[in-house]
């Protein structure tokens, strides 16, 4: 398995993976593919970096982060469907800790995990770990 760096014509398949991962976590986030395409690629002429991750000729999955004083945020963390339950997720992220992210680097992500407590709900949960 490999990564690359997502450039401007992969905002096409960078959508369509973000949209998976819409439906996936059951988000209610209404952008259509269109959408999707422009936000992203308004995050990668900003501040945002995006890795595709292959095997052989096909497209795995993605990760979107940026880079931050206090670290790096991974934003989006995706693997396609058909793609999972092959050990996939855990090369990708060992790709991420060990070749993508400068060495030393605070990684943090927001993971979304809906439950009630006292009438509200959880939207997101921060995680660290250091690269």
């Amino acid at each position: 398995m490999n990564y690359r760096r997502a450039e401007e014509g992969d905002l096409g398949l960078l959508a369509r993976l973000n949209h998976e991962l819409i439906r996936d976590e059951g988000a209610d986030n209404p952008m259509s593919l269109r959408q999707l395409e422009r936000r992203m690629q308004k995050w990668l002429r900003t501040d945002y970096s995006a890795v595709l991750f292959q095997e052989a000729s096909q497209t795995v999955g993605y990760a979107l982060f940026r880079s931050m004083e206090e670290g790096i945020q991974l934003r989006q963390f995706f693997i396609a469907r058909e793609m999972r339950r092959r050990g996939y997720g855990r090369k990708s992220i060992a790709l991420l800790l060990h070749e993508v992210w400068p060495k030393g680097s605070r990684i943090t992500v927001e993971v979304l995990n809906p439950w009630k407590a006292l009438g509200f709900e959880e939207y997101a949960r921060t995680l660290r770990i250091r690269c």
